[in-house]
């Protein structure tokens, strides 16, 4: 097929004014990305790392607000984010990413630091090379993708009710599955905020998108970073 995203038929002056566009607007969504990242792993770090706070949190029904509190925030993002000022999307984002720091902290009270660390690194390889492929590939993901919502939504439930019912068969299932779902997604979300761009270049709203874009990207990380150490991580 051919590639959906493709730079306007301008002059050479005009193109390149595009491509300059279209790179400052990616880098604008790894950027923010990797700010909410930081922002997470030092909040899990700390948290997981101060024996108090982690009592207080995962040794009481507070744990179930640190469990649903990211899914009610991406709700928050999905209905607000057309009414939210760019400033105001972004401290949104960050507050999000603290929020999942505290839910992830859960992972320095069950797993290893050497296997959280190789579960890192793996999943920042296997992100990094979907997501160049998702910008530079000519093929068209939009089926895949299509495809790949479809079995988001299945292991979403599934891992709700695994939380209830605890069983280690249908983690590992999920974890297989969630694998190959979320490094797909990665390819899918960079080729879809790559044509993004074409449609809100030189709008305010492009700003916003940049924040829903890094959002995107950084549920595909953090995911696949789960679902990695699930499957690799040595236990305490």
């Amino acid at each position: 097929m051919n590639n959906p995203v493709r730079t306007p038929n301008y002059g050479t002056a005009q193109a390149a004014q595009y491509d300059a566009g279209l790179r400052s607007h990616m880098l604008g969504v790894f950027r923010n990305m990797g700010i909410g990242l930081v922002i997470t792993g030092l909040v899990a770090a700390f948290i997981g790392n101060t024996p108090v706070l982690a009592a207080a949190i995962f040794g009481t029904p507070l744990k179930w607000v640190a469990i649903f509190a990211p899914l009610a925030f991406v709700f928050f993002f999905s209905f607000r984010i057309e009414k939210m000022t760019t400033a105001g999307a972004r401290m949104a984002f960050w507050a999000f990413s603290a929020v999942m720091g505290v839910s992830l902290a859960s992972i320095f009270l069950v797993f290893t630091g050497g296997s959280i660390a190789q579960a890192f690194f793996s999943a920042a390889v296997m992100f990094l090379a979907m997501a160049l492929w998702g910008y530079t590939t000519g093929r068209d993901l939009t089926k895949m993708g299509s495809f790949l919502m479809m079995g988001l939504i299945g292991i979403l439930v599934a891992m709700v009710v695994n939380i209830f019912i605890g069983s280690s068969a249908l983690q590992m299932v999920v974890s297989i599955l969630g694998v190959v779902i979320f490094t797909g997604l990665t390819a899918w979300d960079t080729q879809r905020i790559k044509s993004e761009y074409f449609v809100y270049a030189g709008h305010e709203m492009a700003q916003k998108m940049q924040v829903m874009g890094a959002l995107s990207l950084y549920l595909n990380f953090v995911n696949l970073f789960q679902m990695l150490l699930h499957l690799t991580g040595e236990r305490e």
